[in-house]
């Protein structure tokens, strides 16, 4: 069978943005109401318990202009969507359950509510598994924001996106496109790759697409390529082989004594079961007793005055000595040249 794939596309010209996303009416809604109900429920921790009931009024506001019912469930921790007689948008439906993924998530309602417009979309990235260590997985989550939160900020700018990090799942939402770059970086985070590489190759192609010339063309040129340089030690060989020369023999070295060999030399192998178990308990208490008298020693070292420099003392003193013999030899002189006058 022949291929349809490469017949000509009239309609696929090169000024359609393939990215673009047309509003949905009610107009466009030729086969009216739906047939059946489409739900969806989410689960919410129960930190969001307080924060939801106070801001359901307003979700609910909000969903009934797309002809969606609500649902908040306190008791099982839920939330639900539906579609209704009046829902004329198929997507809707999904974008209200997206809207509650957001809100479980953490995601203020201000920001979670604009998931409802035509063009928006929302992307939740699981990490977690990414990184098997906790640690390696916390400094890594932690470069998605960045000192004071200044890459997630420059990640928000560059890709239009919002970008909300909380515990083992990134919330992303914005248009398409920018949410693919968002994955894209998170990915390569978690895979030991630094955002500022993103960030850069992102500001460069922002600035590429402003130039008429260029918007056409293939950037790879001018995209930087940063070669992955590992810093780490070397790995230092447990054993370390001696590879000094030696005199040729050709003999075999002598076979290594066997566990059982010297315990027949040192006379342990002839021991009756009570006798070894006395041994034992005796090398285990000599231990004991080694170690106690290690630790008695450091402790009374605490309290060992300090040895005092005796000869600078003695030093000192015959200073003090001859500095008062010459004092008591000047006031002589001075008494005596006194006495003449």
């Amino acid at each position: 069978m022949p291929s349809t794939q490469n017949k000509d596309k009239p309609w696929d010209t090169d000024d359609i943005d393939k990215w673009k996303v047309d509003r949905f009416t009610p107009a466009d809604n030729i086969a009216g109401t739906f047939t059946e109900e489409s739900s969806f429920a989410t689960l919410f921790p129960k930190y969001r318990e307080v924060y939801l009931r106070r801001e359901w009024p307003e979700i609910t506001r909000v969903l009934e202009k797309h002809g969606i019912a609500c649902q908040l469930d306190l008791v099982e921790g839920s939330m639900t969507v539906k579609t209704t007689r009046k829902t004329f948008d198929p997507a809707a439906i999904l974008k209200a359950r997206d809207l509650l993924k957001l809100l479980a998530r953490s995601v203020p309602r201000e920001k979670a509510i604009e998931i409802m417009r035509y063009d928006r979309a929302a992307d939740i990235i699981k990490i977690r598994n990414l990184v098997r260590n906790k640690d390696r997985f916390v400094k890594r989550r932690q470069r998605i924001l960045g000192p004071n939160g200044s890459t997630q900020k420059a990640l928000e700018l560059l890709t239009e996106c919002y970008i909300h990090v909380q515990g083992n799942t990134i919330s992303a939402m914005g248009p398409y496109k920018g949410l693919k770059e968002v994955r894209r970086v998170v990915t390569d985070c978690m895979a030991n790759i630094h955002p500022i590489y993103h960030i850069k190759e992102l500001m460069i192609k922002r600035e590429l697409a402003k130039d008429p010339e260029l918007v056409n063309e293939n950037w790879e040129r001018f995209l930087p390529h940063f070669k992955k340089r590992n810093l780490a030690k070397r790995r230092k060989p447990f054993k370390v082989v001696d590879k000094s020369k030696k005199t040729y023999t050709p003999f075999p070295p002598p076979q290594e004594k066997s566990k059982v060999d010297l315990q027949i030399e040192s006379g342990e192998y002839f021991l009756g079961k009570q006798a070894k178990e006395r041994a034992a308990r005796e090398k285990r208490e000599d231990a004991m007793k080694e170690k106690m008298r290690e630790k008695r020693k450091e402790r009374e070292a605490d309290f060992v005055p300090p040895k005092e420099d005796l000869a600078k003392k003695e030093k000192k003193r015959k200073r003090k000595e001859e500095d008062g013999v010459e004092k008591k030899k000047k006031k002589k002189r001075k008494e005596v040249n006194v006495d003449e006058e």
